[in-house]
């Protein structure tokens, strides 16, 4: 049995959690935009106090790897590598979709329908989104990318199944995509350390670890920086 501390950072959601023998015992999250960095150690302290556990009692720490938000990203991997170095236990690394398709398959009704798979989305801005296509048994049916939604966008893959679509992406991408009957749309699903708490589970059984001092989030896209908006700075 162990209890694995589960963050989640790779979108607008702060979400942590404690999980016991992959169930998921306490969560706090916070669905404020920018509220990581603020939120994510209070959470953390929080939660293991309030559960009656040290720091210590910790048996491993997981975290989403994304894709996703590039500081939402840095902010977990660094606050998750920071708690093993310090305690001297391994880091767990999640898939970020992955562990949406285990929540969309857990609130799905047609769930074992072998016709049925599982798309999370997350927003890359724009008509931009990284997406995944997972069976009810989250094998892997198509590859994580980066793409833009248009009005072709999936139609081979809605022709053979009916596509579950969850995510903050798939939100913005529902008018266009929901043309098609085999379209079905989870609304208001969103990335949570809950779902994280299964696989986290089973990687730790299985000893696969990360590498502290080389691991790094799964960007999946180079990071481009803004223009500066500061007055005079161009």
């Amino acid at each position: 049995m162990a209890l694995i501390l589960n963050i989640e950072t790779s979108t607008r959601v702060c979400s942590v959690s404690l999980a016991v023998n992959g169930q998921t015992e306490a969560i706090k999250e916070s669905h404020t935009k920018n509220s990581h960095a603020g939120l994510l150690t209070i959470f953390t302290q929080q939660l293991i106090s309030d559960q009656g556990y040290e720091f210590q009692d910790l048996d491993a720490v997981s975290v989403s790897k994304g894709p996703g938000s590039y500081t939402g990203l840095r902010i977990g991997v660094s606050t998750a590598k920071g708690l093993c170095y310090s305690l001297d236990k391994p880091l767990i690394a999640i898939t970020t979709l992955e562990a949406m398709a285990v929540g969309m398959i857990q609130k799905a009704e047609n769930k074992d329908d072998e016709k049925t798979v599982f798309c999370p989305m997350i927003d890359a801005r724009r008509m931009e989104v990284y997406s995944a296509l997972y069976s009810s048994d989250l094998s892997m049916i198509r590859k994580i990318k980066a793409e833009i939604i248009d009005e072709d966008s999936f139609a081979d893959e809605l022709t053979n199944y009916k596509i579950v679509f969850g995510g903050d992406g798939a939100a913005k991408c529902k008018e266009v995509l929901s043309n098609s009957t085999n379209a079905i749309f989870l609304d208001d699903f969103f990335p949570s350390s809950r779902f994280m708490s299964q696989l986290s589970e089973r990687k730790f059984s299985e000893s696969n670890f990360e590498d502290l001092a080389y691991f790094e989030p799964f960007y999946l896209k180079d990071f481009i920086a803004g223009k500066p908006r500061v007055k005079g700075l161009r």
